[in-house]
């Protein structure tokens, strides 16, 4: 990745985001919310914002921050605001979690913190979307990839929208006709906005741009790709049209499932361009991320093709909970780990070999990890995701806990191996002349600024 540069934020970004996702997990792990309590209750919606806000929403703003600057060739876009958005979207997730547990009755007068927290999230990510934006903006032409990552920007705004909507109708503080209009079935596009055109897409956009790169595969438009984004593009369209007749007084929900349909179709086409990628690649042994990548979309088309099922077989409000956890855990999550473990060592590299390159010798990208120590932990993640899956299907609560406590310790694990490689344990290179540069911050800016 010739001229790629640091954002000093994006370590911050990602040491929070597993802390919340191992905070979640054991709160599922512990019984807390579902599937021992309904899907609706306050204590479910706790577990959801932590993994869905706290965990992949600020990994993604991380991982953006330094590789939108990479699809846009451009650098990014006012980065001072990085620092004051990771601030705003940690607190305002901390109040809006303690707005949901007055609801739960674990604490008192604590309904304001819902508009507050809502109003700080949504701050935060206007923030993000500042510095995303604005840096593809800079670039005269969007490349395809991009394009994904700039209309999941779009969903992204809406969905921090019908967030403050929904935390102002569950607060009580204001008595609107139009907010009214937006619960229930509001919920479904909340989802999707979030975890459908805001990440999936996004992910769709960067994993083309990176797993091209890390394959070796050649760099072409395929007519495919163009299709997946028209349908994308679609999907957001219908959804939003969806969104305004409901703030317009609209009780159906038919409607809902159109746009989930219409990502499905992309996500297929995705999956289709991911072999086709994997197919050309002339990096004939593969890493630990891609072989993880493989997986996660592996579990992508799993999920498409499971919500199509249940859909056609009115089950999907039964099984919605298992449908989630498919998407959050085996697609979503495994892909983010997986490309976290080489963000991870190419930001460390970066740090801390970038400055003396070609004036002295340095490891390479991967003697900072140990692909043989986190393939366990990513064999034991992914294999307690399918245990989880199976078990919500068939309603083995004590089975599901098992495994979500499985899937905690290969976090736990895989954290480790994080730290490991910012510590540089494994690097057997010693020259007194990298001391001064062998030694990065865990998780906070450097003091020394780089370009």
């Amino acid at each position: 990745m010739a001229g790629a540069s640091i954002s000093r934020w994006t370590m911050s970004y990602f040491a929070a985001s597993l802390v919340f996702l191992v905070v979640g997990q054991a709160l599922l792990a512990g019984g807390f919310g579902y599937p021992v309590l309904p899907v609706e209750a306050p204590e479910t919606l706790v577990i959801v914002h932590s993994l869905a806000v706290g965990w992949l929403a600020l990994l993604f703003c991380g991982a953006l921050l330094q590789f939108v600057p990479v699809l846009a060739a451009a650098p990014l876009f006012l980065p001072g605001l990085a620092a004051p958005a990771l601030v705003l979207l940690v607190i305002g997730l901390a109040l809006l979690n303690c707005g949901f547990l007055n609801l739960a009755g674990y604490v008192d007068h604590g309904l304001v913190l819902l508009p507050i927290g809502a109003a700080l999230l949504a701050t935060g990510f206007g923030l993000i979307v500042t510095m995303i934006g604005g840096t593809l903006a800079r670039t005269g032409s969007l490349s395809l990839p991009a394009r994904f990552v700039a209309l999941g920007l779009l969903a992204l705004t809406a969905a921090a929208g019908l967030g403050v909507a929904f935390a102002l109708e569950l607060s009580g503080l204001v008595d609107v006709e139009t907010l009214h209009g937006l619960l229930p079935a509001g919920v479904s596009l909340h989802a999707y906005f979030g975890m459908v055109g805001w990440m999936s897409v996004s992910a769709f956009g960067v994993s083309y741009r990176l797993l091209t790169m890390f394959l070796l595969s050649p760099e072409t438009e395929r007519a495919t790709t163009c299709s997946a984004l028209a349908l994308v593009v679609l999907s957001v369209a219908v959804a939003s049209i969806t969104l305004m007749a409901l703030a317009l007084g609209s009780s159906r929900a038919e409607p809902v499932y159109l746009p989930f349909v219409l990502a499905a179709g992309a996500g297929l086409i995705f999956g289709y361009d991911v072999l086709t990628i994997f197919r050309a690649r002339k990096r004939k042994a593969l890493e630990l991320n891609s072989i993880t990548s493989a997986l996660a979309v592996a579990f992508l088309m799993l999920a498409i093709l499971l919500y199509l099922l249940l859909l056609f077989t009115g089950q999907i409000e039964d099984r919605i909970g298992a449908l989630v956890y498919l998407v959050c855990f085996g697609w979503l999550s495994l892909l983010g780990l997986g490309q976290l473990y080489k963000i991870v060592a190419f930001l460390t590299w970066l740090e801390c070999y970038g400055p003396v390159l070609g004036r002295t010798p340095v490891p390479r990208v991967q003697e900072l990890v140990c692909d043989g120590r986190a393939s366990n932990w990513f064999y034991l993640y992914t294999a307690a995701v399918c245990v989880a899956v199976v078990a919500l299907l068939l309603e083995g609560s004590f089975v599901f806990r098992g495994a979500v406590l499985a899937q905690t310790v290969a976090v736990i694990g895989l954290t480790v191996e994080f730290v490991r490689t910012r510590r540089l344990f494994y690097v057997s290179v010693q020259d007194s002349k990298l001391d001064a540069q062998r030694h990065p911050s865990l998780f906070l800016p450097n003091s020394i600024e780089r370009s």
